[in-house]
């Protein structure tokens, strides 16, 4: 796990040396273990190393034989050993034993389409030295993150943003297209972020670049497979045996592997496995939260560590914690995100820093395997879409009168209403409707807004094209898992795991797993039982009865509680002061009667006023 960047000059030009140094400096939080640069004319890169695998000769820039190749890489290719024996077959000759290498005679092997071999998370950057080529790939569903800025004449690429802001050809702007985008998703989707010119590289993508090339290719899945008609029994074998393998090579590591627990099946399940590949006790790690103890799992998760015979360290955290870490959480993220309980991930991390270098985490699974509420309106949302305008109209009003914590059921009776496809789609992830951006949205964003209000929608309808003739509920879950997933809860266990120096692995999201789950109907993933049915059933195996079947918590924070007490004072200080970017964007006096409606009860909108706090928070951290 670590921290790339680099530089390449169209026009040939020689790269900055104290530039792509000073780019791998702002991340050396994802690498304290040691840097590295490789500098060839037009091509400059950098790395900053947390080491893993091969601790003695895993350093990079590494190169083949001959010094032909040049790669930084971020993240593990976990099948590497078995990649490895391959290559040697062929001829290849190794001088590590570092997953690195491998992905340097993979290429040379097989090409572009070495990465369709790779089993991982991964970005990295290959410089060809014989064809002056730069060659970029990131995993197939983006675990780890990859930015890039174009211009003219050079193409800029990091880990992280801040890296990239940190040369001086990169511009610091705002790309309100992008602010329109976040209050309709609650996150940018790939390939745009809030700053203007700064892309990502869209997950299972690889871009090919020279003095007159730019080609961008996707490797992984044009579109749903195929359902699957074979009977549950073999299915949940298959699917046990694919869990199986996915945890066992994720516990591959020359340093020791821990565990966020929660007590819920993911991570449940996870530590059950983890004990078949090791001897040694397995340390787990659960924050919980004061004011929330009808949501902390910190009870459940001791238990569970316990039963499996693990080492347990937990924490309770404040508001206060939580209210001196918001400033430097946005810094961290880089990217602001509508999840009240996102930066939970930063706190797990840094208890687990104390003692290891590596955690698995249960991430991942509710995407494919329609985890959340939304997943079930959407199953029944192709019913309720036929219902007469005047019966749908009807319902929508009496939700609308209902108490303020019904706000989930009066976004769902809202979203359910639209009769277009990708419009309902849109309105299922979004915090704040129509009318409420209509309301807030003011000045140059206000107009526009105004002048086209579907078109940041539109931004994820060629992800939805892909699923034409599907269910919506496998409409929902095919985007949830390929945009949902790596821009927001992926990105943000990223940033704030890597803040800590910690490497997370997401045995979850081994791409096998993913591709079983999506071949499957949706009566497999969700019914009138259980949601993640068969994932569910296939974990019992190795699990207490009570908890395969226990609900999905996650790391929950009574978030709701305090932004109406602890956090007044921080709220009212950062939307409200006189040269805050909310006063230049915004409706200012609807924006205080949100959070007095909030915090009267009248309304639930603890998550849109906690969306717009962030975005502020962002915008002092790299543009006040």
């Amino acid at each position: 796990m670590c921290g790339i960047c680099g530089v390449f000059h169209f026009n040939g030009e020689p790269v900055s040396k104290e530039a792509v140094t000073r780019m791998s400096q702002a991340m050396t939080h994802r690498g304290p273990d040691g840097s590295g640069h490789f500098f060839d004319g037009e091509v400059g890169l950098g790395h900053r190393r947390l080491s893993i695998i091969d601790l003695e000769r895993g350093g990079q820039p590494l190169s083949n034989e001959d010094n032909t190749i040049q790669i930084v890489f971020n993240g593990e290719v976990y099948n590497y050993i078995e990649l490895r024996q391959q290559l040697i077959a062929h001829g290849h000759r190794f001088k590590t034993d570092s997953d690195t290498e491998v992905i340097i005679h993979a290429y040379e092997q097989w090409g572009a389409d070495c990465v369709n071999r790779f089993n991982g998370m991964f970005a990295f950057a290959l410089w060809n030295t014989r064809t002056r080529t730069l060659f970029l790939a990131r995993d197939h569903l983006g675990i780890k993150p990859l930015y890039y800025f174009r211009s003219p004449t050079r193409l800029l690429f990091a880990s992280e943003i801040k890296a990239l802001l940190n040369h001086p050809e990169c511009p610091r702007g705002v790309d309100h297209d992008r602010i329109l985008e976040l209050f309709t998703f609650r996150y940018v989707p790939a390939p745009g972020t809030l700053f203007d010119g700064i892309h990502k590289l869209p997950p299972a993508c690889h871009l090919t670049v020279s003095s007159t090339r730019f080609e961008l290719v996707n490797f992984w899945q044009g579109g749903p497979p195929a359902e699957a008609k074979e009977n549950e029994g073999a299915l949940i074998e298959e699917y046990q045996a694919l869990l199986e393998d996915a945890v066992r090579l994720q516990m591959r590591s020359d340093v020791p592997v821990g565990l966020f627990l929660s007590s819920g099946v993911d991570s449940s399940v996870l530590l059950a496995l983890m004990r078949q590949f090791t001897n040694a006790p397995i340390k787990t790690f659960t924050i919980g939260f004061a004011g929330g103890e009808k949501t902390n799992e910190i009870s459940y998760a001791a238990a569970l560590s316990r039963h499996f015979g693990a080492e347990h360290t937990a924490q309770l955290l404040e508001p206060s914690d939580y209210a001196g870490y918001y400033q430097r959480y946005m810094y961290d993220i880089e990217e602001p995100v509508g999840n009240e309980t996102a930066a939970a991930f930063y706190f797990v991390s840094k208890l687990a820093s104390k003692e290891v270098k590596v955690a698995l985490s249960g991430q991942g699974a509710d995407e494919p395997w329609a985890g959340y509420p939304r997943h079930r309106g959407a199953m029944y949302s192709d019913y309720y879409s036929r219902l007469p305008k005047r019966a749908t109209a009807a319902l929508a009003a009496i939700a609308n009168h209902l108490p303020g914590r019904w706000e989930r059921l009066q976004r769902a009776t809202e979203a359910l209403r639209e009769r277009d496809p990708l419009r309902r789609m849109v309105s299922i992830y979004s915090f704040f409707n129509n009318d409420m951006k209509e309301r807030l949205f003011a000045g140059p964003l206000g107009e526009r807004y105004r002048r086209d209000p579907d078109k940041a929608g539109r931004t994820l309808a060629p992800l939805f094209e892909q699923t034409k003739g599907r269910s919506t509920l496998s409409q929902i879950l095919w985007m949830d898992t390929r945009s949902s997933l790596p821009d927001d809860l992926l990105m943000v266990g990223d940033k704030t795991s890597m803040a800590c120096s910690i490497e997370s692995r997401v045995p979850l999201l081994d791409y096998r797993l993913v591709e079983f789950a999506e071949r499957l109907p949706d009566s497999l993933k969700l019914n009138l039982r259980a949601n993640k049915y068969l994932h569910r059933k296939a974990c019992a195996k190795w699990l207490p009865a009570d908890v395969a079947t226990r609900p999905k918590k996650g790391f929950v924070n009574p978030v709701d509680q305090w932004m109406r007490k602890e956090f007044v004072p921080l709220i009212n200080d950062y939307l409200f002061s006189t040269n805050s970017f909310a006063s230049q964007i915004f409706d200012t006096q609807y924006l205080k009667r949100m959070i007095h409606l909030d915090r009267t009860g009248k309304r639930q909108l603890k998550r849109h006023i906690y969306l717009i706090l962030s975005l502020e928070m962002w915008h002092r951290a790299f543009l006040g």
